[in-house]
Order: structure tokens, then C-alpha cells, then sequence
């Protein structure tokens, strides 16, 4: 339960991070879905490279990373 909760907090913090970095205005639940998606592609994409996240403010990086690419792909697709 502990685990869902982090991942909440995590992907609510860095959908918002990332939301503020490329210009977006999104709800809050918006912003924990996109945050949760993009934590995964962060993390995938960080273990395709060899970067990976041992505490709270580097997985909130690897998941703004993460947003940040989602939000620019979706840009690109429904543009």
C-alpha cells in the first residue's frame, strides 16, 4: 500500500514538474496519470542507458524526464 501511495505522490509531483516545464495546464489527475505513464517510459528509457533511481528526488527526475517526452510525443501526434 505504501508503494501505491509513493507512486501517487511521485507521479502527481512530477506530472506537475513536468507540466511547468513544457507549458501545459492540466488537471491534478492529469497530471498523477501522465507522471505515472511517464515514470515508466522515464524508467525504461533510463534502463536502456544505464541510468537508474535509488530515492525519491531521482526517480521524480527520471519521471519528469519521462513526462516531459510523453507530453512532446503527444504534441507531435495530435497536432
Amino acid at each position: 500500500m505504501v508503494g501505491f501511495i509513493a507512486a501517487i505522490i511521485i507521479g502527481g509531483v512530477s506530472g506537475w514538474l513536468a507540466g511547468k516545464l513544457m507549458g501545459t495546464n492540466h488537471s491534478v489527475i492529469i497530471n498523477i496519470v501522465l507522471g505515472l505513464i511517464g515514470g515508466l517510459l522515464g524508467g525504461w528509457l533510463g534502463g536502456l542507458i544505464g541510468v537508474g533511481a535509488t530515492n525519491w528526488i531521482g526517480r521524480i527526475l527520471i519521471s519528469v524526464v519521462g513526462t516531459c517526452i510523453l507530453i512532446w510525443l503527444s504534441r507531435l501526434i495530435f497536432k
